[in-house]
C-alpha cells in the first residue's frame, strides 16, 4: 500500500488567510544549494534535474528493498537573503540564496542514498550530484499559511507575517524562509498555485512554553 506523508505530517497542511502556529517535527531531505533568481539561474535548472532523478530511486529502492512504497513529496525550498525585504517590498530574486529540497521518509539510509546517487550519475543524469545531500532539518517552532496565487503574490503575505503577525505573537523569526510547493507549476494555472509559507520562530521563557 502506497503512503502519502503528507497526509500523515499535520504540518504539510495549511490554512488559507490565516497564520497559524505549528511545531514541525525533525524530517530528512535531499538538499542542494544555490543563489540567484530562479527563473533564470543555470544553477536552479541544474537543482531540479538532479534531485527529482535522486528521490525516484530512492522511492524505487522502498519499494523494491523494503516493501514500504510512498508518494515522492513536493519540491521545497528555503529562500533567504542578506536583507530580507528582498522577498517582501523589493522581491529582488537576484539576491536571494536558496536550498532546493524533498524530503524522504526517515526509513530510508545514507547507504540508499549513496546507491541512488552511483545509479544516477552512472546513467549520466543529475548535473549538480556532487552537490546533493541527504540532511535532517529540524525546524521546530514556525508560523505558516497556505498562499493561492502566483509566487510574486507572496509578497504582501509574508510582509504582514514577518512585521504584524510574528511580533504580534511576541515572537521573533529564527531560521529560513521555507515554502513548500503543493502544485505543479507546470500544469497549474498561476491563480491557482498552492503554496505553504513557513518562518521558523524562538519566543522566551514561559510564552515559548505555552505554545509548544
Amino acid at each position: 500500500m502506497k503512503v502519502d506523508l503528507k497526509k500523515q505530517i499535520e504540518t504539510y497542511n495549511a490554512s488559507h488567510g490565516r497564520f497559524c502556529v505549528v511545531t514541525v517535527p525533525a524530517l530528512q531531505f535531499l538538499m542542494i544549494d544555490g543563489h540567484g533568481d530562479p527563473n533564470t539561474s543555470q544553477c536552479y535548472r541544474d537543482a531540479l534535474a538532479t534531485i527529482y532523478p535522486i528521490a525516484y530511486k530512492m522511492k524505487f529502492f522502498s519499494k523494491q528493498e523494503l516493501g514500504r512504497d510512498y508518494t515522492v513529496m513536493p519540491l521545497e525550498a528555503l529562500w533567504w537573503a542578506e536583507d530580507m525585504d528582498t522577498f517582501t517590498s523589493a522581491r529582488d530574486k537576484s539576491r536571494w540564496d536558496w536550498t532546493l529540497m524533498n524530503m524522504v521518509p526517515g526509513w530510508m539510509t545514507q547507504d540508499h542514498f549513496e546507491d541512488a546517487r552511483k545509479i544516477v550519475a552512472q546513467k549520466g543524469q543529475g548535473p549538480a550530484i556532487d552537490a546533493l545531500r541527504l540532511e535532517t532539518l529540524d525546524e521546530g517552532l514556525s508560523v505558516q499559511t497556505l498562499h493561492i496565487g502566483p509566487y510574486d503574490d507572496e509578497g504582501p503575505v509574508l510582509a504582514e507575517m514577518h512585521n504584524s503577525f510574528i511580533p504580534g505573537e511576541s515572537l521573533t523569526m529564527s531560521g529560513k524562509h521555507h515554502e513548500i510547493y503543493l502544485s505543479d507549476a507546470r500544469r497549474t494555472a498561476p491563480e491557482k498555485l498552492r503554496t505553504i509559507l513557513r518562518q521558523p520562530v524562538t519566543v522566551a521563557g514561559s510564552v515559548a512554553a505555552s505554545l509548544q
